[in-house]
């Protein structure tokens, strides 16, 4: 009866995905299960629940493996699998859970196993690991090398060529295909894509340095040898894995080849929620899954809200009822509520603003926070007339999508540092540092990784090579700062010493060094947290956090604040009341997401993930008209919009229809008097020309 108390707050739908495998002995694995959970449905608690059920029947921990896409969800759910073995084994499951080792991202995961099993790939387990910028950096140095920078047309910019790069990687699909799918415009460079391709793959193999795209490449690799393959998948009795609509090709391919059959394999996720196709995630992963396998996978489905009204469900459920292909799903809840969503009209962005604060405000004296409360948006821009207006109006908010804190220079020469110390045939890292040195430019600093770049000691060539001209005591400061990082004096303090022989750099470089100072600081903090510095540089480059406030509390002096929100960003969030911006055609389905069908329908589960963000009240706001900046030929002008396609005169039904502002109708003798003026004025026009 213990044993089953934790269970009994769980629904029916709940339970069933929880106690899959029940009747295999001391929680062996069973069949394949896919749970498709809706928005709000409790996913999250599910899938803890699930983990805690394996361990409480017998599972060991240290052979459950599971992957969500955020090493904050991953921390949160391990928490949660704690909490609920504490109530069924009480002190015994700190022992149990702290076992429970192998929880984390995909890029996370696969860096682990491929340190593991490095020298079996032919790896260097000292290798470090490339964020986007680095990667790019590095792309950029090849592409110059080839002399493709010089070329007659322009050449794709580096950016343009990580993009086709993990395109075509993480979505296993052939190069011409990405190119004429994706990338039109550079179909002409194939062949010298090819090039720039294969000669960065040689430079990371030279440098022992892999990129994001290379954690789930080599990991997938390594699963086509049947020796490392039966090693790796047999490691684990269970995998489990969150948001399984987000996962690419090469995603599932490693799952497939981990666990062939199917035993032991849960996934959970929404198709109705797959909206990252832009990252190479397909929905296919998830509609496909159940007929993988011989037999098919259990399906389960957790159809019950807990987040939102009857009367926001129907319309969100009125929306996704039109996709073309789906699983059978309708939301529905216990919140009942006779406040349907508003499907307010205004004439234009400024009108949008305008009635978006006004409903804030007001909501906020019936005593609704600012936090309570979110404003979506299709485009990062989509929100510019609206922060004007809450900045005029000194409303205090937050926008999530700007720097990121692993943008910021001076935590990138930080953590520069820290990878050349690690690997010192890091290239783009060694380039960075040296140049922070007075006296060594990027000639010199190039000569220098050459020089060493062939030695099978790196580290032990710099120190004998001459300090470079002009360089003084500055030289030795560095070769020593490094020497003393590898010795390894402990972690965390070997981030202190890179601090300490950056910051006179920081103050020389930089106008708000104090500024900065903090933030290096705030690093130093963040590294506490680690076993290790190999483990920190890995885990701050797979999942860094979106900007410096992320980790440092409340972003702004008030204890209260608006969110701004892409709904990517928003996309696992919920607010009591949400705001949604420009929903008309060209914004929401976008201009750019009308190509195929498939955009299209991506575009449509965007706004219902919107939609189902909202817990009380929703709003969706269609401007009559956007000023837009032309060009040459056509000038400044008004465009006028029609409401989304996604919303047809059939769905009207689920809404509550309105205009802003709110007109008050005239008496007859204001129209008398209205109509009377008009009359002047034409009569005044006509005699002119008379």
């Amino acid at each position: 009866m213990a044993a089953a108390a934790y269970l009994e707050k769980l629904n029916d739908a709940q339970r069933r995905a929880v106690e899959h495998g029940s009747d295999v002995p001391n929680g062996g694995p069973a069949g394949p299960l896919l749970v498709i959970a809706g928005a709000g449905s409790g996913k999250t608690n599910t899938l803890a629940h699930r983990v805690a059920h394996l361990i409480v029947s017998g599972a060991d921990p240290r052979r459950i493996l599971l992957m969500t896409f955020s090493r904050r969800a991953a921390s949160e759910m391990a928490r949660r699998v704690e909490r609920i073995c504490r109530q069924v084994l009480g002190e015994k499951a700190g022992v149990m859970t702290d076992a429970l080792a192998w929880a984390g991202t995909f890029h996370g995961i696969g860096a682990r196993l491929l340190r593991l099993h490095a020298e079996q790939i032919g790896l260097d387990p000292d290798f470090t690991i490339h964020d986007r910028e680095d990667s790019a950096d590095l792309l950029n140095l090849v592409r110059h090398e080839l002399g493709f920078s010089k070329t007659e047309s322009r050449f794709p910019t580096k950016g343009t060529c990580l993009a086709i790069y993990s395109r075509a990687v993480n979505s296993e699909t052939p190069l011409d295909e990405v190119l004429k799918l994706h990338f039109p415009w550079c179909a002409s460079w194939e062949k010298q894509l090819r090039e720039l391709f294969a000669t960065y793959v040689e430079a990371k193999q030279t440098q022992n340095v892999l990129d994001y795209d290379d954690l789930l490449l080599y990991w997938a690799q390594m699963m086509s040898d049947p020796v490392i393959a039966e090693d790796v998948g047999g490691r684990f009795d269970h995998v489990l894995v969150d948001e399984y609509q987000d996962t690419n090709r090469l995603q599932s391919s490693v799952l497939m080849a981990m666990k062939p059959g199917g035993r032991g394999l849960t996934v959970v996720g929404d198709d109705a929620q797959s909206i990252y196709s832009f990252r190479a995630a397909t929905i296919r992963n998830i509609l496909d899954f159940p007929t993988t396998f011989d037999p098919p996978a259990n399906i389960v489905t957790l159809d019950r809200n807990y987040r939102s009204t009857t009367t926001i469900l129907a319309a969100a459920n009125g929306v996704i009822d039109l996709a073309r292909e789906r699983f059978t799903k309708n939301l529905w809840t216990d919140r009942e509520s006779e406040e349907r969503p508003r499907l307010v009209a205004v004439k234009d962005e400024t009108e949008q603003a305008n009635y978006i604060v006004e409903k804030i405000l007001e909501n906020r004296e019936t005593g609704m926070t600012l936090k309570q409360q979110a404003v979506l948006f299709r485009s990062s821009h989509h929100s510019g007339p609206l922060e004007v207006e809450l900045t005029r109006r000194n409303i205090p908010f937050v926008k999530f999508g700007g720097l990121k804190f692993l943008d910021s220079a001076h935590v990138k020469d930080m953590l520069a540092a820290l990878r050349f110390a690690q690997n010192p045939r890091d290239r783009v890292a060694g380039f960075r540092l040296m140049q922070l040195i007075p006296g060594v430019g990027p000639q010199t600093a190039g000569k220098i990784l050459d020089a060493i770049a062939t030695d099978p000691e790196p580290l032990a060539a710099l120190q004998e090579i001459p300090a470079p001209p002009r360089t003084g005591a500055d030289w030795p400061a560095f070769v020593e700062m490094l020497a003393a990082i590898r010795r390894g004096e402990g972690w965390p303090s070997e981030i202190g010493l890179a601090r300490q022989w950056y910051e006179p750099h920081l103050a020389r470089i930089h106008e708000d060094a104090e500024t900065r100072k903090a933030d290096l600081l705030q690093l130093e903090q963040i590294a506490s947290g680690y076993v290790s510095r190999e483990r920190f540089l890995t885990e701050l480059t797979l999942d860094p956090p979106d900007a410096t406030s992320a980790e440092s509390g409340t972003p702004l002096l008030d204890d209260d604040y608006l969110i701004l929100s892409t709904i990517h960003s928003a996309k696992g969030q919920e607010w009591r009341s949400v705001f949604l911006l420009n929903c008309v055609d060209g914004c929401i389905p976008s201009d750019l997401g009308v190509g195929s069908t498939a955009e299209i329908e991506e575009e449509r589960r965007l706004l219902y993930v919107a939609m189902t963000r909202a817990k009380d009240y929703l709003h969706l706001i269609t401007p009559q008209r956007f000023f837009v900046h032309g060009q040459a030929s056509q000038g400044d002008r008004h465009v006028y919009a029609a409401r989304t396609r996604f919303i047809p005169a059939t769905l009207l039904q689920f809404f509550e229809t309105a205009a802003w502002p709110v007109v008050a109708p005239m008496s007859p003798a204001e129209r008398q008097a209205r109509h009377q003026v008009r009359m002047d004025i034409t009569a005044k026009m006509r005699g002119m020309w008379r």
